[in-house]
């Protein structure tokens, strides 16, 4: 693929913006269960950071639509911005329903930055898609190192106040973030004109291909955020000190996205089912490695695992959901795509908090095997179909 500078801008926003999402992952259960009033409480923050997601996904998509996609864009890292001072603010003032509320913020702006891929697509040929999608995930990798090492190099610098400048630090890469994607050009699809016969969404929806890629992109992203989630504060809860922690939300997020310099090519050559099953094995040995102990080897190493199976799970996902609609379609598509995947994810986050302070780590991992059993009984059932091609275009009979 030749080098496309507005793919090369998105992959840098994503690094950037992406670290905005790694500071609330690494650090959200912790400060909750500082501030909240139950220790079942404790993930609520992060809860909220993935209803944003859900709430903003179809917005965002209207947006994108109806305006373009750098209007969607802005506004995505406005609210990044307005999550930084907010949850610095919550932190100052011991405040755990404004800290919610900051994260409901950081939820939509992590909605806007995951269609980032989408636009990718969008700035070159139907045959570069795949490496253009995985390009982009792949600056990922860089925010897999500058969110954890933020976290750390912040965390304790206003004593009173753990992670208060922590946040002040992600509001200004919000901003950063903002200057990158003022230089991305996109082949944008042109807005329906007003009165214009706009396609039904209910066959798209129906489709086998759809309903089997929802499922394993919403199944691939709900077991990783379930058990990335409750990680920081298991760690915690069993003697392992937050340096330790950071580390291990490090090697999960670098595993989550250092494949993707490579994911678009095994997409071209295996093809989407395969990468997805992959995955899908892969998560379980996470959740397999959750199951057998309890020392920083064994996080370290189920983080890992969690992170690659994500990677090749959830970007298999989107290459499927790619396939399902024509051009002029994808951002409501994407968005109703998107809307489900996050609104699975606030349900397994919440869960994994009250699971965790209740039952124990092992309880969480382990009830991550039947879904995905599930999600590989779906891709068997969709191996049997006939092939399929992409979505028809219409002039097709």
């Amino acid at each position: 693929m030749t080098i496309n500078l507005s793919v090369l801008r998105l992959a840098a926003a994503q690094a950037l913006s992406g670290a905005n999402s790694i500071v609330v992952y690494a650090s959200g259960a912790i400060i909750g269960h500082m501030l909240a009033p139950r220790p079942e409480w404790a993930t609520l923050p992060i809860t909220m950071f993935v209803v944003g997601m859900a709430l903003a996904t179809l917005p965002a998509g209207h947006i994108a639509r109806r305006h373009g996609r750098a209007r969607a864009f802005l506004l995505g890292n406005l609210c990044g911005v307005l999550m930084g001072l907010l949850a610095a603010l919550a932190i100052v003032q011991q405040s755990f329903a404004l800290f919610c509320l900051a994260t409901l913020l950081g939820g939509a702006y992590a909605a806007v930055v995951l269609t980032f891929r989408f636009a990718a697509a969008e700035c070159v040929t139907p045959e570069e898609k795949p490496r253009a999608l995985s390009l982009v995930l792949a600056g990922g990798v860089l925010a897999g190192v500058v969110g954890p090492q933020m976290v750390s190099a912040t965390m304790n610098a206003w004593p009173p106040h753990a992670y208060a400048l922590t946040y002040v630090c992600s509001a200004a890469v919000a901003v950063l973030s903002a200057l990158v994607l003022r230089g991305v050009k996109l082949n944008a699809v042109k807005p329906p004109a007003a009165g214009a016969a706009v396609r039904p969404l209910g066959p798209i929806l129906r489709q086998p291909l759809f309903m089997a890629a929802l499922l394993c992109g919403t199944i691939s992203y709900l077991l990783m955020n379930f058990m990335m989630t409750s990680a920081p504060l298991a760690m915690e809860l069993c003697g392992i000190s937050r340096h330790h922690s950071n580390i291990g939300i490090e090697l999960h997020v670098v595993a989550m996205y250092a494949p993707s310099f490579f994911t678009g090519r095994l997409l071209q050559r295996f093809g989407e089912l395969r990468v997805i099953l992959a995955g899908l094995l892969l998560t379980a040995c996470a959740a397999a490695t959750g199951l057998m102990g309890l020392s920083v080897e064994h996080f370290w190493v189920g983080l890992v695992l969690l992170g690659l199976g994500w990677n090749f799970g959830f970007l298999g996902a989107s290459a499927l959901v790619l396939k399902c609609h024509a051009p002029e379609d994808g951002p409501r598509v994407q968005s109703i795509n998107d809307f489900v995947v996050f609104g699975a994810m606030a349900i397994g986050s919440f869960a994994s908090g009250g699971l965790l302070a209740a039952y124990g780590w092992q309880w969480v991992t382990g009830l991550m095997l039947p879904s995905v059993a599930l999600a590989v009984l779906a891709l068997l059932w969709l191996a049997k179909k006939p092939a399929m091609a992409a979505f028809p275009s219409p002039d097709d009979k």
